[in-house]
């Protein structure tokens, strides 16, 4: 790679998400040459993709370019890569673009969709992990709405007008209620000889009850206000197949659809050459130390969704979410410097900031540590959160117009086929 000679330590850090981009910009005055390598060249704020796809945001509005947002850095590269190989032993990674070394290298490549090895769904389900994903999605609703509206088949039209979501977690039940929302809002005024009531909305969840990460109390609440958008859920429901037009559910059970979202677990997204210890299969995810060193190496870290870390107040390791991501980034920046200056390494301790889901206009749920509430008042605090985690003045600006605009008007103003759709074969 085009990288000049240094006397500096090397840090290569793999991903710009949350754990990569907080570490990155913790290391503005270390005397290191870091390096960082993503297959994007923006970080993406994936807890506002389901806008992306149901027309509320544009996506330049949740993604901000990694250069930029590094630009104070001196001693900083980016490469827009995707590493395919670590090889601990020469301190070298292989690239698509070539091999660079390393001193002490940083993984932080996150999570990808778990299919559980169903090829059939992997084959024609719809994932939102990235921008161009939900891009997809955005297209295809709109795409089939157009041709919901064309068509006489009745059958055809309530296949093109289900939307079938499996997983209800906080992408699930967030990406169902902004979809009622269409509904109820948006649909009727742009399609106005559609009968919108052949619009269904359903939402399956393997386990006993929604948002199965949040308490009984978000869970129960998150149910309400799904009933009242009129979302169809369906618990303790597996769905075992989906061939591109029928959704099969595990008791043999079918429904048609053209429209068929998958947001039902993660698995990390790891790299090939680290040793099988170092990896806990059945989650795809690093095995770290409390350092976030991985196991069996002293110069290699595994930082956010792809780390596994075990401790007593988290026996089966910290939350796949932006906060333990952004900590764990924050605590590294500060234990690299520590290894430089030959000091001690600082253990990594999570402080839990609870956790949040909106359901709609309205409508949120809200879990602190102490403190369980839903409704207006977890609408706005999640609301501001979020418009506060946002990278960039110009996108906290957008989002907050576009919200306000949706709000008062009951509207969703990014509703373009821009880049049509075309459904796998």
């Amino acid at each position: 790679m085009n990288l000049p000679n240094t006397n500096q330590k090397r840090i290569v850090v793999i991903g710009g998400g949350f754990a990569g981009i907080s570490l990155v910009k913790k290391l503005k005055d270390l005397d290191a040459q870091i390096v960082m390598i993503d297959r994007h060249n923006y970080h993406t704020f994936q807890p506002l993709l389901y806008q992306v796809s149901t027309s509320g945001l544009e996506p330049d509005s949740i993604a901000y370019p990694i250069r930029k947002i590094l630009k104070e850095l001196n001693n900083f590269y980016f490469r827009l890569a995707e590493v395919q190989h670590i090889d601990p032993v020469k301190k070298e990674i292989t690239t698509a673009i070539g091999i660079l070394s390393f001193d002490y290298l940083v993984i932080a490549t996150g999570t990808k969709t778990n299919y559980f090895n169903n090829e059939n769904i992997a084959k024609n389900a719809m994932p939102m992990k990235t921008v161009p994903q939900a891009l997809n999605i955005r297209s295809l609703i709109l795409q089939n709405f157009e041709k919901a509206d064309d068509t006489l088949e009745v059958s055809e039209r309530k296949a093109l007008l289900n939307f079938c979501i499996v997983g209800a977690g906080p992408t699930g039940v967030e990406l169902a209620g902004a979809l009622a929302e269409l509904k109820q809002n948006v649909f009727p005024k742009d399609y106005k000889h559609l009968d919108i009531q052949e619009m269904q909305i359903h939402l399956f969840e393997g386990g006993p009850r929604v948002l199965p990460p949040m308490s009984e109390t978000a869970s129960k609440k998150a149910t309400e206000f799904l009933d009242k958008l009129g979302v169809q859920i369906h618990l303790n429901t597996i769905v075992s197949d989906f061939d591109g037009k029928t959704v099969t559910l595990k008791d043999g059970k079918t429904l048609e659809t053209k429209n068929f979202i998958w947001s039902a677990g993660v698995t990390g997204a790891s790299i090939k050459g680290l040793t099988e210890d170092s990896l806990v299969a059945r989650l795809n995810r690093y095995k770290v130390n409390t350092f976030n060193q991985v196991a069996g190496f002293e110069n290699i870290f595994a930082i956010g969704d792809i780390a596994y870390m075990e401790t007593v107040d988290f026996p089966k390791g910290h939350p796949q979410v932006a906060q333990p991501a952004i900590q764990q980034g924050e605590n590294l920046a500060k234990n690299l410097k520590n290894l430089l200056a030959n000091k001690p390494l600082k253990a990594f301790i999570y402080s839990d900031k609870g956790t949040m889901a909106t359901v709609g206009r309205n409508k949120a749920v809200v879990d602190l540590k102490k403190l369980k509430f839903g409704g207006f008042l977890a609408w706005f605090i999640w609301m501001f959160v979020h418009l506060m985690a946002l990278v960039g003045f110009r996108n906290r600006v957008i989002v907050f117009f576009n919200w306000a605009y949706n709000y008062i008007n009951y509207d969703k103003a990014a509703r373009l086929i821009v880049r049509p759709y075309t459904t796998k074969d």
